[in-house]
């Protein structure tokens, strides 16, 4: 017997559907694909410069000079994804710090990772820039009764 306050079934929500609605509910909170971009940014650009390829008896490697130069970009974005996820209240100044070691790696990582990292590193740079937290107090409507606010539905809204 069910309560007028619980639900039929206690025990539908398994323990994977939970994790995905409270992971759901993190990422809505911060810049995520922001910081994803960026740390998919790192890896082309960490990668490349210590790549080595073997074509039969040919060896083609394409260490550079800059391969220090190219560590220390990568890592950076790294620290800097996480901090998108972790502290969203620095996303300006991580979004900023992106996209310029994203454009500083075309010349010190072999065209910033074959240009893939560079992308990644400016798309989730700006979108860092580009993300706002959302506000969830109700926004109070000019000319409205007190009690009424923009949840109200669509014909109020619009006055029609």
């Amino acid at each position: 017997m069910a309560s007028a306050g619980a639900p039929a079934y206690a025990h539908s929500d398994s323990g994977f559907t939970r994790a995905r609605r409270d992971f759901r509910t993190w990422r809505r909170t911060r810049p995520f694909w922001a910081g994803l971009l960026v740390l998919l940014a790192a890896a082309p650009i960490i990668y490349f410069p210590y790549f080595n390829l073997s074509l039969g008896g040919l060896s083609v490697a394409m260490s550079t000079m800059a391969g220090a130069g190219s560590l220390v970009i990568g890592l950076t974005l790294i620290v800097l994804a996480g901090l998108l996820w972790f502290q969203p209240v620095i996303r300006f100044f991580a979004g900023c710090v992106a996209v310029f070691l994203g454009v500083l790696s075309l010349p010190i990582s072999n065209f910033g990772g074959f240009f893939v990292g560079t992308l990644f590193a400016a798309t989730g740079g700006l979108l860092a820039l580009a993300w706002g937290p959302v506000d969830v107090r109700p926004v109070e409507m000019p000319g409205a009764t007190e009690g009424e606010s923009a949840a109200a539905g669509p014909e109020k809204r619009t006055g029609e």
